[in-house]
């Protein structure tokens, strides 16, 4: 019996899987969590396994920096440690992945079917893959082409410098000090929260008259006003939230062009997340390929790149039930 977890920061889903004579995996339990509503991990665990058979092995991907099969979740105040769930799941097969390693190999995994290709110039190659996902934080991850084969390497390249490429965006980040004078971080604007930081940027350099559905504060009445500012934005509903989106979008590409340089992604780029399907309509505008292809002499290259947005919500956790099925 497999049990996998995809472990984030706004939900924790977990899933127990039955290996098939064929080698395939038949499903046998899958249940969402709100991951705030719970103190620690085990709490989770304790529930969905109360009835389930003996695991035999088990993977997690989760939303934090995993050293020495140890992590601290970045958005959650949880400690998952490899040992203590080796003891409490009775296997030694365990394994916890960063969240956007397990995202990668789940990627390889998806139908064509669950990818919209963003780049129409792009020209099918073989080589390393980058995979950006932005979501409740913003996850970076490459999977590196041996020559035959992928193997995962997981990064924190989210928590990088976000360096600006325009007069806005010089501003933008200027503002963004002000706020978080320790550091700025490219997942202070690529991420649920990055909606209200450009938001608010743009509100104090008059960009346009705050929009009256938009709460002055975050959590402000419990309305979500990240999502509420994004599909305002997607929507053309509102001037300074269309353009919160517009320059979200506009950043999501010079970053995910940042990764393919660093991942040298001649294979190609994989956006995960789940802000990407919701914004779907701006990122095929053509705006966030100008960006991701803006990068001085290597135009050329990254231009005919494949960018493809993956809407599988399940892909970390399809990457999770792989680990060991491939083994």
């Amino acid at each position: 019996m497999i049990l996998a977890g995809d472990i984030g920061g706004t939900k924790t889903v977990l899933a127990l899987l039955d290996r098939q004579a064929d080698g395939t995996l038949s499903c046998l339990q899958e249940q969402t969590f709100a991951s705030g509503e719970f103190q620690t991990f085990e709490e989770i665990l304790d529930l969905f396994l109360s009835d389930s058979p003996a695991v035999t092995s088990a993977c997690f991907g989760i939303a934090g920096p995993v050293v020495n099969q140890r992590c601290q979740t970045t958005n959650l105040p949880w400690l998952l440690d490899g040992e203590q769930l080796k003891a409490r799941l009775g296997t030694e097969r365990v394994k916890l992945l960063n969240d956007l390693e397990a995202m990668a190999i789940g990627m390889l995994h998806l139908q064509e079917q669950d990818f919209i290709e963003l780049n129409p110039d792009a020209e099918p190659q073989t080589g390393n893959i980058a995979v950006i996902a932005a979501g409740t934080g913003l996850g970076e991850a490459m999977l590196h082409w041996d020559g035959e084969n992928y193997h995962p390497i997981a990064t924190e390249g989210g928590h990088c410098d976000f360096a600006p490429q325009n007069p806005q965006q010089d501003q933008l980040l200027t503002y963004l000090r002000g706020r978080y004078p320790a550091h700025v971080s490219c997942e202070r604007v690529l991420s649920g929260i990055g909606f209200s930081n450009i938001y608010d940027f743009l509100v104090q350099i008059r960009f346009a008259p705050p929009c009256p559905a938009v709460p002055a504060a975050a959590n402000a009445s419990g309305v979500d006003r990240n999502a509420l500012i994004s599909r305002l934005g997607v929507d053309g509903e509102d001037p300074l939230c269309r353009e919160t989106v517009r320059l979200f979008v506009e950043l999501y590409g010079a970053e995910a062009g940042n990764l393919a340089l660093k991942a040298f992604a001649t294979g190609g780029v994989f956006i995960g997340g789940g802000i990407g399907p919701k914004i779907r309509s701006v990122l095929e505008s053509g705006e966030f390929i100008q960006a991701f292809a803006a990068k001085g002499r290597f135009q050329p290259m990254l231009a005919k790149l494949s960018v493809k947005l993956a809407l599988n919500p399940r892909t970390p956790l399809l990457g999770a039930m792989h680990y060991f099925a491939a083994q």
